[in-house]
């Protein structure tokens, strides 16, 4: 029989292993009693195995050769810690004084460290072992059945690859889950989630079963004490009873921690399927909207008839309906709600609920423009319905009714025409506000009575030779024109404006940017009064000094700057002379170009906005701000609001272009594309003011240094000659980064510094480095081997930059410029040489001329 551990403790503690009586010891392969003592070594915990192990060696039937085997085997092959050795000497005389005479030889050649201690008998045993620690055999009262305790070990074994098992397999699947890229598409996510929800719940049944078979293991070991309270277990036992709760509660660790992982895995999933659904849908939406939008915009006709305009109400009702917008709207509260419950792709799905609202927007005043329109022409020709059949009648009635050979005489033609006058007068009491197309039925009345008009007024006028009078012929009635003329002379019903352009293939989209020009600028004006009202108003308010932050005391002008000035001048002014407009668009580009000067208000405004910006940031959070935006109803907080007058003059140069794009080549093409440049002029104007303001250290008033005509960025090198030493810099080949001021007394030498504030984007700032006059430079428009570079020199050439522009068309336009300063300076000079010269002339002539007599 094997060497086994029955779990009896020496007095300190020790672990005992007895090595039962075995005729056959020295039998056991090497190998498997190597295996064995380790196991047997290993059970124990590590601060038990560290006092050092008891062997029992009982030879009481056995002879002197199998003492000697014991010993020297495990002297040779025990991998633990020994404390004693016990050997229960045979019992037999001669075997036993064998026993003595061979100990006493051969203990040296057992190189053990310890006591090898002989025994006569178990009593003698039990003077070093309590009984209760030895087995019944080595009498002993422990309670041991080795078929249990193996079947313990084994499950214990199974237990514990079991466990080993279910983590690897959490583990491996917890890589995969890291390592899954999400898909781009609905189906692929919803069965990537499908697969890894039923893995998940297969390892999770894993580990069910072993978190079972860990309870019923322990309590197998637990048995005897479960069913006898006197009971008590072995100190192997309740190490094995601790083996198990260790392993059960290394699996319950193992379970918490994939079960978080997983958790946060699986949200991430199902975000992901929503974020794709919502893709999927966006995408849906914003297709049938753009193709409805296209449709819409090609929706063009306004009718010809009461019958075919209300057929395009229908079709445009139709069309609403499939526009889908309560989808689209439905789809950007749901992107929200993402938003809200901490989705991880909020920077995806925010600009595409900012889209979706927009697009709902546009399609919704697109409708409703279309819905105007269609309107109009129902009612002007419900009019014209009512209206030109009995105006027409009685006109033609009238013409017949003047007989011809009355109208031969001065007075019969003079009362004619006395009474076509008054039946024209009539058509006033008849004008539409908006006719989209004159129906030819008037106009042919219109032209039958020009003619007569005609024909009477020169029988009023002169007397001829008798016309002896004639039946009308029915061919004399005026023939119908092609519907796609227009007379210009049939006004009677029609504004002027109206009567210049309504047959232009443009007038349309002319009049639809005109009519967006005024409506937009009714909404600025409107949101500037908000702004005004409900915020810069509110400051004042002494109910609410209590929410205003302290940084924003009397700051009211910073944060605003002179918004106040750009309401007053677009409500009272602005405004009103573009509504004039509707009635006379010729005049649209004029207002413009007259109110050149007023629009420099945005200058003054655009400059302060870098300092309102900086407030805001500051205390844009204040309850303050919150109150009066919820009292105004806004859904945008009041920054983007202060960005409107930026977005205003932007504006107006979009609409610009497409007037001009409607109107070319024909009348008042000249002025609009005038008014395009003064709009122009002041973006321009306004985007350099803004990089002037940030220009440090000139010691100098910039206001002093005339207009700024150019700024920009250029690579800059110098050659400067100091007396008859020349100090070139251009030795070094790397250019000086610089950005260049051009007014018109000084050209400034800036470096630009970019800056970052309190984690907002970058503010560029210009640290001054250099000046020049211009009234003592010259310029070189080419320099050798760079057609993108030119030079300018001070002093006779005494100090040269290099300055190398980003394109040549950049270059061309800065020498442009500078020589438009030079050439003024120069004649500008000419002109008080000149006044010197005539001022000498007088002083040395005048009393000359003085006292020549005169010729009279």
């Amino acid at each position: 029989r094997l060497p086994k551990a029955p779990g009896g403790r020496g007095k300190d503690g020790a672990p005992i292993i007895t090595f039962p009586e075995f005729a056959g010891f020295s039998d056991i392969p090497d190998e498997d009693f190597l295996n064995v003592v380790t196991y047997l070594t290993s059970i124990p915990s590590l601060e038990a195995a560290s006092i050092g192990f008891i062997i029992i060696i009982d030879r009481r039937r056995d002879k002197w050769s199998a003492v000697k085997a014991s010993l020297t085997r495990i002297a040779g092959a025990f991998p633990g810690n020994l404390q004693l050795v016990f050997v229960l000497r045979p019992s037999r005389f001669i075997q036993r004084t064998i026993a003595d005479i061979g100990i006493k030889l051969y203990r040296d050649d057992f190189k053990m460290k310890v006591p090898i201690i002989m025994l006569n008998s178990v009593s003698d045993l039990h003077g070093y072992i309590d009984k209760s620690q030895l087995t019944r055999e080595l009498g002993g009262t422990l309670e041991y059945g080795h078929s249990q305790w193996i079947h313990h070990r084994t499950a214990i074994e199974n237990f514990a690859m079991t466990v080993k098992t279910t983590a690897q397999m959490l583990q491996t699947f917890g890589t995969d889950l890291a390592e899954t890229e999400l898909p781009n598409d609905v189906q692929c996510t919803e069965e990537l989630l499908s697969a890894h929800t039923d893995h998940h719940s297969k390892l999770k049944d894993e580990l069910k079963l072993a978190v079972k078979q860990g309870a019923t293991l322990l309590t197998c070991i637990r048995e005897p004490v479960t069913r006898s309270a006197n009971s008590k277990l072995s100190p192997d036992e309740l190490e094995n009873v601790a083996t198990v709760e260790r392993l059960l509660a290394q699996l319950d660790e193992t379970e918490k921690a994939f079960d978080q992982f997983w958790t946060k895995h699986h949200l991430k999933l199902e975000q992901c399927l929503q974020l794709r659904h919502f893709e999927h849908d966006f995408r849906e939406v914003k297709l049938t909207l753009d193709n409805l939008m296209e449709a819409q915009a090609g929706f063009s006709d306004v009718g010809d008839s009461v019958t075919r305009v209300e057929h395009l109400l229908r079709e445009q009702k139709q069309l609403e309906e499939k526009g889908q917008v309560c989808k689209a709207q439905t789809l950007a509260l749901h992107g929200e709600q993402l938003i809200q419950n901490n989705h991880y792709a909020v920077d995806s799905i925010r600009p595409k609920c900012v889209e979706l609202r927009r697009i709902c927007d546009d399609f919704t005043n697109e409708t409703k423009k279309k819905y105007d329109i269609l309107g109009k022409s129902l009612e002007l020709h419900q009019q014209l319905d009512k209206v030109s059949d009995k105006w027409c009648e009685a006109g033609i009635y009238l013409l017949a009714s003047q007989a011809v050979d009355k109208c031969q005489s001065q007075e019969g033609a003079e009362t004619a025409l006395v009474e076509i006058e008054k039946f024209l007068a009539t058509a006033k009491e008849h004008q539409l506000s908006n006719p989209k197309e004159i129906l030819q039925k008037l106009e042919d009345v219109q032209e039958m009575f020009d003619k007569r008009q005609v024909s009477l007024k020169k029988l009023a006028a002169k007397q001829t030779r008798p016309v002896q009078p004639v039946a009308p012929h029915p061919e004399s009635s005026p023939k119908r024109a092609s519907p796609k003329t227009t007379r210009p002379e049939c006004v009677f019903f029609f504004h002027v404006c109206f009567a210049k352009h309504y047959n232009s293939p443009s007038f349309f989209s002319f009049s639809h940017i005109i009519n967006e020009l005024i409506e937009t600028e009714r909404v600025y004006v409107e949101e500037l009064q908000s702004i005004i009202e409900g915020y810069a108003s509110e400051m004042d308010n002494p109910n609410l000094v209590h929410l205003i932050p302290s940084t924003l005391q009397n700051k009211k002008e910073i944060l605003f700057g002179n918004l106040p000035e750009i309401y007053e001048f677009h409500n009272r002014i602005f405004l009103k002379e573009i509504e004039n407009c509707i009635e006379n668009p010729e005049l649209l580009a004029r207002c413009f170009l007259k109110r050149k000067e007023d629009l420099q208000i945005y200058e003054k405004y655009c400059q302060n906005k870098p300092r309102s910006e900086a407030l805001w940031r500051q205390c844009g959070d204040s309850i303050f701000f919150q109150e009066c935006q919820r009292k105004l109803d806004h859904k945008l907080s009041l920054d983007a609001y202060l960005l409107k007058p930026v977005q205003r003059i932007t504006k107006y140069q979009l609409l610009l272009k497409e007037m001009l794009k409607c109107s070319k080549n024909s009348e008042g093409t000249a002025e609009l594309e005038e008014a395009l440049a003064t709009v122009l002029d002041i973006i321009k104007s306004v985007n350099d003011s803004m990089h002037q303001i940030a220009i440090t250290g000139y010691e100098g008033d910039v206001s002093e240094l005339g207009k700024l005509l150019m700024q920009g960025s250029f690579n800059v090198w110098t050659d400067h000659k100091k007396g008859h030493n020349k100090v070139k810099d251009l030795a070094r080949f790397k250019p000086m980064q610089r950005h260049l001021f051009l007014y018109t007394k000084m050209l400034l030498f800036c470096k630009k510094r970019e800056e970052n504030t309190d984690g907002h984007e970058k503010t560029a700032s210009y640290s001054f480095k250099n000046s020049l006059k211009m009234s003592t430079v010259g310029i070189t428009e080419n320099v050798k081997g760079d057609n993108k570079k030119f030079e300018i020199w001070y002093n006779g050439r005494e100090e040269v930059y290099i300055i190398q522009a980003s394109s040549v068309e950049l270059k061309n336009t800065w020498i442009s410029e500078i020589r438009k300063v030079l050439t003024g300076q120069l004649e500008a000079c000419r002109g008080r040489t000149q006044n010197i010269h005539l001022h000498q002339h007088v002083r040395r002539w005048g009393p000359v001329l003085h006292s020549v007599p005169s010729q009279d």
